[in-house]
């Protein structure tokens, strides 16, 4: 098995598309994927893009992603927000998700940024097993706060 990790281009953009439905779905929420493909590619690829990501190609199959963005901490400064990891299902168990998560913190080294942020539903055990062996900090403190427009 080849594992390749490298940064998304706009031509992965379908397929990470195909990953974050895969995602919605385990998370129990598939029709809250609405975002189009030309929005999808013009804000990651366009003039101003505001996420980034890397994928994870198995014998020439993205196969996993985790797409992150910037944020601003008023306490920390600037950054890493991941927004989605996800490694197929069929993939998972192989050590990918391990490559995704250790290449974004070179990144978020790499640019100087003062940490990184994400999410994990608490039912979502097997996740939280693989953060806690990254020692990170799960905070139950804060509630998730949204307005969709």
């Amino acid at each position: 098995m080849n594992i390749l990790i490298r940064k998304a281009e706009r031509k992965d953009c379908a397929r990470l598309l195909e990953l974050i439905q895969e995602l919605a779905e385990f998370e129990k929420a598939p029709q809250e994927v609405t975002v189009t493909l030309s929005h999808f590619e013009e804000s990651g690829f366009g003039e101003k893009p505001v996420w980034w990501a890397f994928v994870a190609e198995v014998d020439g199959v993205v196969e996993a992603f985790a797409l992150y963005y910037i944020r601003y901490s008023t306490w920390k400064g600037q950054r890493m927000y991941l927004e989605d990891i996800l490694v197929t299902e069929k993939m998972r168990g192989k050590n990918i998700g391990t490559l995704l998560f250790n290449r974004l913190i070179e990144e978020a080294k790499e640019k100087k940024l003062h940490g990184m942020v994400w999410q994990v539903l608490n039912w979502n055990k097997p996740a939280i097993a693989f953060y806690k062996k990254y020692n990170a900090d799960l905070d139950d403190e804060w509630i998730n706060c949204s307005i969709t427009f």
